[in-house]
C-alpha cells in the first residue's frame, strides 16, 4: 500500500486534511506476524471477535503457547489439535470449531491461498467466506491488514458509519449506498480513509467519556 501517495489525495478534501495534520500517517499493524501468512493472519481473527482487544491478546498467546517452542502453528498442527485442549486456551466452542474448519481448508485445498493476491477484492472475499465464521468484514480486514490492498471500504463497520457521519456531518449514521456516493472522490484510496474515520470515531468516543 503506497500510503504518501493516498494522503496526497485525500489532502485535497478540507475533512481529510484536518485529520491527516491532527492524527499523522496511519499505521497499518494488524498483527506481528509475517506479512501475508494468511492463515495466521485469519486465525487472529477468529480469536479476535466479539471479545475486547485484551481478553483476545490473553487468548491468542494461550494458544499459541499450546504449539512447540510457543511458534503459531501449521493448519496441520492445528487439525491434530484437540478441541479440548484449545479450549482449554481460553477458546470457545464456536471458535475452535471455526479454526478446525479453516485449518482443514487451508490444507486441504479448499482455500488456495497461495493465489490470493492473483484474485481481487471481491472474489477474495467470496472465496474466503466459505471458512466458518469467516464473514465480509473479517476479509475487509485482512484485505486491509494482510494484504496491504488499497481500496477497501468496509461499510459493514460500525467505526466507519461513525467516522462518514463524523466527517461530513450528517444526521444519522450512513448506509452503504450513502456511503460509497460520499467516497467516490477517493475511492481508490479507501483503506486510507478508513483509517482515519476509525480515528475520528475514537476521537469522538473518547471526548463523550471526558464529558461524563
Amino acid at each position: 500500500m503506497r500510503v504518501s501517495k493516498s494522503i496526497a489525495v485525500l489532502k485535497r478534501d478540507k475533512r481529510f486534511a484536518r485529520l491527516i495534520q491532527k492524527h499523522g500517517t496511519p499505521d497499518f499493524k494488524w498483527n506481528n506476524f509475517e506479512r501475508g501468512n494468511a492463515f495466521q493472519s485469519i486465525c487472529r481473527s477468529i480469536i479476535y471477535q466479539q471479545v475486547s482487544g485484551a481478553a483476545a491478546a490473553t487468548i491468542l498467546a494461550r494458544f499459541v503457547a499450546l504449539f512447540p517452542k510457543g511458534e503459531f502453528p501449521t493448519p496441520l498442527a492445528v487439525r491434530k489439535t484437540p478441541v479440548g485442549k484449545m479450549r482449554a486456551a481460553g477458546l470457545s466452542a464456536q471458535k475452535a470449531s471455526y479454526i478446525k474448519d479453516l485449518a482443514l481448508k487451508f490444507s486441504d485445498g479448499t482455500i488456495r491461498h497461495h493465489s490470493l493476491n492473483q484474485m481481487t477484492n471481491e472474489e477474495i472475499v467470496e472465496h474466503l467466506t466459505q471458512v466458518k465464521g469467516i464473514g465480509v468484514w473479517t476479509v475487509h480486514m485482512f484485505l486491509i491488514f494482510t494484504l496491504k490492498r488499497r481500496d477497501v471500504l468496509p461499510t459493514g463497520d460500525l467505526g466507519i458509519r461513525k467516522g462518514f457521519q463524523i466527517v461530513y456531518g450528517l444526521k444519522s449514521l450512513p448506509d452503504r449506498a450513502k456511503m460509497e456516493k460520499l467516497a467516490a472522490p477517493w475511492r481508490a484510496h479507501a483503506s486510507l480513509a478508513s483509517w482515519y474515520f476509525w480515528r475520528a470515531a475514537d476521537s469522538a468516543k473518547s471526548n463523550t467519556k471526558v464529558k461524563k
